[in-house]
């Protein structure tokens, strides 16, 4: 692995972090000593999930935090994806953007992954947002085991993609601030819609095996 940025000390800002999944990575990078800010639509509903996971977490509306924070995690419903980043494309100009959105339908056989005009969700941030440094990561992250309190370390790598070799850096080192979990370069930001489509095979894995599956690369 490559020597990788320091991280410590960024303020962190999580776009629809009421949510599981959005909530869950607050908790881990407030533990591990970062400024979180968690934005949501509701500013009220954004506090109550920081008051929910302490640590010094805030929460303000998503155009506050995508305004103050060092980098921006998206971690909002797919049904609004490109609506949020299109109202927040000037606080978001020349930040790092983390997209971890995956556009995903289920019906009765489970998961399955859309189709997304632009390739993936990835892809359509980096076109709403031509002034940002978009890297896609933290996928496969399992909001129960971010969440639980009696889980450690976190047994997974984070594949990180995108075309800012400087930022896709900062987002390997910021992966490795969760105890347990490693941050892989995954390619360029074209590379991300598999990325998010294996998200619908490890639902499944998870139903089949009762788990809470992650990814391990080998030689790395």
């Amino acid at each position: 692995m490559t020597d990788l940025p320091e991280v410590s000390g960024l303020t962190i800002g999580i776009l629809g972090g009421t949510g599981d999944q959005g909530k869950g990575l607050a908790r881990r990078f407030a533990l591990a000593g970062h400024p979180v800010l968690i934005g949501s639509r509701n500013a009220g509903r954004a506090q109550e999930a920081a008051d929910s996971i302490g640590n010094g977490a805030r929460g303000a509306e998503n155009a506050t935090v995508a305004t103050e924070a060092d980098i921006v995690i998206v971690a909002v419903p797919w049904d609004g994806h490109k609506a949020t980043l299109e109202a927040l494309r000037e606080p978001l100009a020349g930040k790092i953007v983390i997209d971890c959105v995956n556009p995903l339908g289920f019906d009765k056989q489970g998961a399955y992954a859309l189709p997304v005009e632009e390739g993936s969700a990835a892809q359509q941030a980096a076109a709403v947002l031509p002034d940002s440094r978009v890297v896609a990561a933290f996928h496969h992250v399992s909001a129960v085991l971010l969440l639980d309190p009696a889980v450690d370390k976190v047994d997974l790598d984070v594949l990180v993609l995108g075309d800012d070799r400087e930022a896709t850096d900062t987002v390997q080192a910021l992966a490795a601030a969760i105890p347990g979990v490693r941050g892989v370069y995954g390619g360029r930001l074209r590379n991300a819609h598999q990325v998010e489509a294996l998200t619908a095979n490890l639902i499944s894995i998870n139903r089949r095996y009762k788990a809470h599956a992650g990814v391990r690369l080998t030689d790395v």
